[in-house]
């Protein structure tokens, strides 16, 4: 098996799903960090765990009805194909 173009997206859709899956009340409020909103000073970053959990979220909420369709042919794709 060949990594090739195809076996990349794949894994980029596979990785989507997992974050787009998780539960908030079972599974993230359980992490330390996630429920509260932290406040940092002026020109302060935010850590890498909240950068993360922002991510997390960002995902979460753009990407949960795009990929929809994007299964869906993936789906088709390995049913025709293989």
């Amino acid at each position: 098996m060949a990594l090739g173009v195809y076996s990349l997206l794949e894994a980029i859709v596979l990785c989507l799903n997992a974050v787009c899956i998780l539960n908030e009340d079972r599974f993230l409020s359980k992490l330390p960090g996630w429920g509260g909103t932290q406040v940092h000073g002026f020109g302060e970053e935010p850590g890498i765990k909240t950068q993360i959990f922002h991510f997390i979220r960002s995902v979460k909420t753009v990407m949960k009805y795009p990929l929809i369709p994007v299964n869906i042919f993936i789906i088709f794709f390995k049913l025709i194909f293989g």
